[in-house]
């Protein structure tokens, strides 16, 4: 589920409470989160509803002024309304993460190992390495050209980087990606050892 950034910070204060969205099947769980550019968001509840159940409080609590413009932005679609009950839960856990480059060596050899599975499990073959090195060599560039440069498409592209993103490895800037402090630590070690 995609969640705006404006509507995050909103969730954060605690003026957005609930979201509204049209799916032809769930886009969240309850009891499951969101990771977003943000921070976490905690997802509560998620139920399908009926429009003439949605009221102004409703309405409200999802940072529209009324029912009827909640309703309005959900005239986009024919599918069933899902409400959403939302919460900040806290900071994005990869920020601290990626800063932290202060790895034993048993540390790094362990975030080896989940890289070499990575490999290992890929239908494409090994690509950790080289997605690290060509966001290292080329920071701050469109993806679009990162991936073009590895010979595959944007689309392909970007999950995989959410991987090393997940490892706090990488981070997401305006215009592409940079390698975090941990994730040059990794690198170094990688060649050393290749």
């Amino acid at each position: 589920m995609l969640i705006k950034d404006e509507v995050v910070e909103k969730i954060r204060t605690g003026e957005i409470t609930v979201l509204f969205r049209r799916w032809s099947r769930p886009g969240a769980k309850a009891g499951g989160t969101q990771m977003t550019q943000g921070g976490v968001v905690g997802i509560d509840s998620v139920a399908v509803i009926s429009e003439d159940s949605i009221t102004d409080e409703d309405a409200r609590a999802a940072g529209y002024e009324s029912r009827e413009i909640l309703i309005e932005h959900l005239n986009y679609r024919e599918d069933p309304i899902y409400r959403i009950g939302v919460r900040w839960v806290g900071e994005d856990p990869r920020i601290a993460l990626r800063s932290s480059d202060d790895l034993s060596e048993d540390e790094l050899a362990e975030i080896i190992a989940k890289l070499d599975k990575m490999d290992r499990t890929s239908k494409r073959g090994p690509w950790t390495q080289s997605y690290l090195e060509v966001i290292h060599t080329m920071p701050a560039t469109y993806s679009g050209l990162l991936a073009n440069y590895l010979g595959i498409s944007q689309a392909d592209f970007k999950p995989w980087v959410r991987k090393l993103k997940a490892l706090g490895l990488t981070e997401s800037l305006e215009v592409g990606y940079r390698l975090s402090p941990r994730g040059e630590k990794v690198l170094a070690a990688i060649e050393r050892n290749s």
